[in-house]
């Protein structure tokens, strides 16, 4: 068997890029930017006011002038007045607003008294200079500066920020169409009825909503009973139709466990079967024919949910473009002990601590099968083969859920 690493790597080499398309702005939340966002013109785009009051010269104030005669009043969304040659001028401005032609600076309300059209500087005013209470033109960005590179994931401030930029469509990657599918005979829809012999159905449900999170909405549902003929028959039309399909279940070594040979004869090129590993030891992984990745996850829930995080989002996500980050590094809460000569996916929950250092506490569930044992833990971490006695504060890579 393969190790984790290398079963990383082989996927990464057999992965083709995602198609690109425009997509409207209002949709765009979610999607991965696949060309850089740029300012269209300096931002700020003029000096703006940062606070209410009096915009002014600093230096008639420097000069020892402490009255000013407030000549007008200029809101945010107007253009600006020009201040006028008087060494007492000022004009009344609101925060948002250009400053006035003229003036450098803004004294706020608070640091003034007024009497009519006159304003007069507090006393307590030690020092103004040009540029107070003023965000610069172009202080943030300047005009053709990129702000957010392609590869990015779209959330709601980079939205803002396309749409302070004048993008009203933003070049993304394709959502790939993915199917979801679940096998064997024992399962039955969560609606139906349940014989003591059956279980309901999870994983597919699991595995699509986890897909969503990642920022890959609308999988599609499949089952797939233990018929050879009803294999092949749906495999077909499945490999046909979608850029990714996840199988979950019959990549074992059992009897029932059609899908390895299923999948080869349809055309489907192997290049992961097995990774020493625990949980998902069986993991199967393969290449359609139109160059559309297939991942056969092991049946038991756990192993299927934790595959899916380690190995199918990872590689949608490059497909998708998306700007690679390394694992975040935890330290274990407390000491943990695993015998098999395998790497160890040990679910965790995150705590934070009184120094402020963020641990991970292990929450080892009862069997692979054991799905619920993952309520409440936050992520995996990823404990070498090499040991089998981890103490507390040993340095591990952290996935999370």
């Amino acid at each position: 068997m393969i190790s984790p690493a290398e079963a990383e790597q082989l996927i990464e080499r057999h992965l083709s890029p995602f198609p690109r398309e425009q997509c409207p702005l209002a949709a765009a939340h979610g999607r991965v930017l696949r060309e850089p966002i740029r300012a269209d013109r300096d931002l700020p785009p003029f000096d703006r006011v940062t606070m209410d009051g009096y915009a002014l010269r600093s230096s008639s104030w420097a000069a020892g002038v402490r009255s000013f005669r407030v000549g007008r009043i200029q809101a945010a969304g107007m253009r600006a007045y020009a201040l006028g040659d008087a060494a007492d001028a000022c004009i009344e401005v609101m925060t948002g607003a250009v400053l006035p032609t003229g003036a450098d600076c803004v004294v706020p309300y608070e640091d003034t008294v007024r009497d009519g059209a006159v304003i007069c500087i507090h006393e307590s005013v030690t020092q103004l200079s040009s540029g107070s209470a003023v965000h610069r033109r172009g202080s943030d960005h300047p005009a053709g500066h990129e702000i957010i590179v392609a590869g990015t994931r779209l959330g709601g401030k980079e939205i803002a920020v396309a749409a302070a930029c004048g993008c009203p469509t933003l070049m993304v990657s394709q959502l790939p169409r993915i199917a979801v599918v679940a096998t064997g005979d024992e399962l039955v829809e969560v609606e139906g009825d349940v014989a003591a012999h059956q279980i309901r159905r999870s994983n597919d449900h699991a595995i699509r909503a986890a897909l969503a999170l990642a920022g890959y909405p609308g999988a599609e549902r499949f089952h797939l009973r233990d018929l050879p003929h009803e294999v092949e028959h749906l495999l077909w039309h499945i490999l046909a139709e979608y850029d990714v399909v996840i199988l979950t279940g019959g990549v074992s070594k059992g009897r029932f466990d059609l899908l390895p040979a299923a999948l080869e004869r349809q055309g489907v090129r192997k290049i992961v079967q097995g990774v020493a590993q625990r949980p998902g030891k069986p993991l199967w992984v393969g290449v359609g024919g139109r160059g559309n990745m297939v991942y056969a996850l092991p049946g038991n829930p756990v192993s299927a949910y934790t595959c899916l995080h380690r190995y199918v989002v990872p590689a949608l996500d490059q497909a998708s473009g998306v700007t690679p980050r390394p694992p975040r590094i935890v330290e274990l809460a407390s000491a943990f002990t695993f015998k098999p000569p395998l790497v160890c996916f040990l679910p965790v929950r995150l705590e934070t601590g009184s120094d402020g250092v963020t641990r991970a506490v292990p929450g080892p569930v009862n069997t692979s099968g054991d799905l619920a044992g993952l309520v409440g833990t936050d992520g995996f971490v990823e404990l070498p083969a090499e040991k089998s006695e981890f103490p507390a504060g040993t340095l591990t890579p952290f996935r999370p859920w």
